[in-house]
């Protein structure tokens, strides 16, 4: 993906956040009001165009973040979930560290406890859970 293509979130205080975080290499905006933040890029399911946005993650271990499509209990999934089952080779930057990552669902064996782990890092997520009409899915990123 070449970095002048990516297309970051159309959200303003998302996209302001994403150009903070690239300008200071995350040192402004992996902590986010508290919350631990990565740049996840995905390809665009129908357009290609790469895009981009922020989210809160948590780490299982040094190769797999774990991030959440809650789109805030909304009836649909967020559009950057949906692109990565389309195409599960996305780009992460946590802090100044960028990478290329594998995205996949958490199998049924593992996400109530990384439901966990998330759900203690922002219980939000809890609310947004006991909201939606939908199970919330848990997506890992595994460093390639």
């Amino acid at each position: 993906m070449i970095e002048d293509e990516v297309r970051d979130s159309p959200t303003a205080w998302v996209s302001a956040h994403i150009r903070r975080y690239l300008e200071s290499d995350g040192r402004d905006g992996h902590d986010y009001n508290g919350f631990p933040t990565l740049l996840l890029t995905t390809r665009g399911r129908k357009s290609g165009t790469p895009r981009r946005t922020a989210l809160i993650y948590g780490r299982v271990d040094d190769d797999r973040y774990v991030v959440v499509a809650s789109n805030g209990a909304a009836v649909n999934n967020p559009q950057w979930y949906l692109n990565l089952t389309a195409d599960p080779e996305v780009r992460v930057q946590v802090r100044a560290d960028r990478f290329t990552a594998r995205a996949r669902l958490a199998d049924p064996d593992e996400r109530p406890r990384l439901w966990e782990l998330m759900a203690g890092i922002f219980p939000t997520y809890q609310t947004y859970a006991a909201k939606a009409p939908r199970q919330i899915p848990v997506v890992v990123l595994e460093r390639s």
